[in-house]
Order: structure tokens, then sequence, then C-alpha cells
């Protein structure tokens, strides 16, 4: 038997539910509030944080409903009338906040819903889940990307993490900048291009690696990429050549000191007439690796592990909060996680040249415009009713490719230091900067 398809609604953790009961049956379930999701800092020593998974959070929020087997289990668990409203349950509320491929910053109001207390407090787990995953993996994927520069760079992670959350980064990735996935999920679900190569057991499978590589040659092309470093690198390759001739599309090493390894095999290549075979080079790399071969005469990359595991952080950090009942503003006043009350408007200031200098948040009201303000939130969701004409995903990747340009010079560093830009929160009657 396969496994059962998940259900979003399954993602309500149990104190949710436990305050939804609460509310219900105190009457102050049906007050109006605002949520905002939003990260009190960045991961340790990152300059940016990158917007993703918000198509996903609405496709979520869409299909979020309580099957009777779903409520069955639920019984003795929560009381008749939660379960009655339960079943009955459908966002009617909005949803507002940045697009994907958004930068955002700490406070960035990332996500902001607005509805009644009990329609609102239940979609905090899922939101977070896809958030706090998708934004952490595109982040990562951001370095990596800029890293590599002009070179394609190929997603292969599916291996090294959980078989939903790898189409979840594949999407990502791409979003970020990568080329192509090697998940064809993903694939198929989001219209990335797909590409990948043979693995070690290949090779293995047949009596000799000429063998191998002659019946790949022959199912895929000349085209194909060649795993050369099964047994000896400088064999493999003499060996790919005298099969394929100098027209192999590319070579692919796997292991070892691949900056080396990679001008060797460009040398050894040129001599034997393969000018034109691209060198594709993978291995537990991650944005530092790709940065130290710049200079290497590598033509492609692929990433895995330190993708799919954000490269050290994994999660974005984001929560969820409450900012507002019924108009009035609350806050969290315990000690290193206060919060600031109201729900937050948010615009990002810029110099005439088109470089991003503050993430200015107006609570409650909109900060007053000057010349190169950018509006940050879009709506997404009026009324429970998605709106139509939101970015997809290629949209979203050129959006990023345009925001990480007005970053400071020093934005993109992959050394440790603090926020690219600072956030200013007003307020009516003080300026806060954090």
């Amino acid at each position: 038997m396969g496994s059962p398809a998940l259900s979003t609604a399954l993602l309500t953790d149990h104190y949710e539910l436990t305050m939804l009961q609460a509310a219900l049956s105190d009457g102050t379930g049906d007050r109006p509030c605002t949520f905002e999701v939003f990260g009190r800092r960045l991961p340790e020593g990152r300059r940016y944080g990158v917007v993703a998974g918000t198509a996903r959070v609405l496709d979520a929020v869409r299909d979020f409903t309580f099957s009777p087997d779903l409520l069955e289990g639920l019984r003795g668990v929560l009381d008749s009338r939660t379960l009655e409203w339960l079943a009955r349950y459908r966002f009617g509320g909005s949803i507002e906040g940045y697009v994907e491929g958004e930068l955002w910053f700490p406070g960035s109001p990332i996500l902001t819903v607005t509805g009644t207390f009990a329609e609102a407090v239940v979609l905090e787990t899922v939101v977070l889940s896809i958030l706090n995953h998708d934004c952490a993996i595109a982040a990562a994927a951001s370095r990596m990307a800029q890293a590599a520069g002009d070179r394609p760079i190929i997603e292969m992670g599916s291996r090294r993490t959980h078989e939903q959350a790898a189409v979840a980064a594949s999407r990502a990735a791409y979003l970020a900048g990568f080329t192509s996935t090697s998940n064809l999920q993903a694939g198929a679900s989001y219209g990335i291009p797909t590409s990948g190569t043979s693995a070690h057991a290949f090779t293995l499978l047949h009596d000799t690696e000429a063998g191998a590589f002659a019946a790949q040659v022959a199912a895929l092309g000349v085209d194909t990429t060649l795993l050369v470093d099964t047994y000896d690198i400088t064999q493999g390759i003499a060996t790919a050549i005298e099969v394929a001739g100098p027209q192999l599309g590319a070579v692919r090493i796997d292991s070892g000191d691949l900056a080396v390894l990679a001008v060797q095999a460009r040398e050894q290549l040129d001599s034997l007439g393969a000018t034109s075979t691209r060198i594709v080079v993978s291995g537990d790399l991650d944005e530092y690796a790709l940065a130290a071969l710049k200079a290497a005469p590598v033509d492609g990359y692929g990433v895995g592990t330190s993708l799919v595991t954000g490269s050290g952080a994994p999660t974005a950090g984001l929560v969820y909060k409450l900012v507002e009942v019924e108009g009035r503003p609350v806050a969290k006043r315990s000690t290193s996680k206060v919060t600031q009350g109201g729900r937050k408007v948010a615009v990002r200031r810029h110099r005439p040249t088109g470089t991003a200098t503050d993430e200015v948040l107006g609570v409650g009201f909109t900060p007053a415009r000057e010349p190169n303000d950018r509006p940050l939130q879009v709506p997404m969701v009026v009324e429970g009713e998605r709106v139509a004409g939101l970015p997809d995903l290629q949209a979203s990747r050129e959006h990023l490719r345009r925001a990480l340009v007005t970053l400071p010079w020093d934005g993109l560093a992959l050394s440790k230091g603090e926020p690219a830009i600072p956030t200013t929160v007003l307020t009516a009657d003080r300026e806060v900067v954090r």
C-alpha cells in the first residue's frame, strides 16, 4: 500500500486546535485579527533572505479542509462544537504579502493574514512549515547561484531529503537561479527543466568502463555527459573520448580536489581534440566551494546535500504572530522575543541609482512616499478568493534577479556580515531602527 496523500489540514498543530476550541467556547474566536509572518533575524551571518513558497501557501490555504475521516480521528480530542466548526471550515479572510522572489530582512512582514481569530489561528503551522522550508532553500540557492555566476547549476538533492521536501526544494532552487533539476516530479509539477547524468552504478554494471560509455552514448547520443571518476580519472577521460569521439558533450567529476582535477581534465581533453567537451563537477558543493572554483575551467555544477539542507540554515526562522485584535495593536513582551504590535505597511527605499538603502515599516499606516520607494506587499487573497494575476514561477525568478541587483555592493558577499540594508519601524510617536 502506498503512502496516503498529505492533507494540508493534517499540518494543524494540536495547540492550534486547543486555542480554537477555547476561543469558540468563550466567543473570542469571531474577533477580527491580523497575524504577520516575519523573521526576527536572518540566519547567522546571512545578509539577505529570499521569499519563496508563497504560491504553495496559497494552494495549501485553498485546500485546507477537514474531511470526515480527519474529524473522526479528532473525536474525543475536540468537543462536538469545534468538530462541527471544522467540518464547515473554509478560509474567508484576506492575505497580502511579499511576492515570491522578493528579498526580506529582519522584521519584514512577509505575509499578513487577516480574518477571525478562529479561521486564521489554525493556519499557523501549515504557513510556517512551507515558508520556513522554502525560504531557507531559496536563500541558500541564491548564494550558490551568485557564486556560480554564468555557469549552469543543477539541483541534485532529492536523495538527501524527504521525498516531498525534495520537490519543494527543487522549486525553490529554480526560483533562486538554478538552471535545472534532476527531480522529475518537480519538472512535471512546475515546468522546471530537468537534467542529469548516470551514476557509478551504471559503470560498475558493465564489464568494462568502455562498455558502459558505449552503451550510454548509443542510448543517449554523443552530447551526453559521461561520469569519468569511477576508477581512474585520467584513464576515464581517455576512454570517454576514445568511445564517443572529440564531440562528446561533457564529462563529470564527482570526487577529489575538483579545482586541480578540472585543470588537468581540461588540459587532457584539449590534447585529445575535445576542445568543446564541457566539464561538470559535483560532490558536496556549497556556495563557498563554488566560489573557490570560480577560476577553474569548470562549465557546470551539480549541487545536492548543501542545497536541500539550506547550506547550514535549514529553516528561515520565521514566526507567525498575532499583531492586531479588532484594530487594536497587540504585542508579545517576553525578554528577547519582543514583537512590535500593529499591522505593518512596508516600502523599500532606494537611491536614485537604484541601490536599496532601507526597509521602512509603518505601524498602522503607509510611510510617506519618497521618490524612489517601492511598496512591497500585494493582495493575494481577498475575502477567501485568490487574487488573479499573481506572478508565476518564471516571473518570480526574474523578480529575484532584479532585486539582487539593488543590494549594496557588499550585500552579496559570502562572508558573515550584517543585513544588507537596515529595517526602520515607524510608529505614531517614535522611530525604532533594528
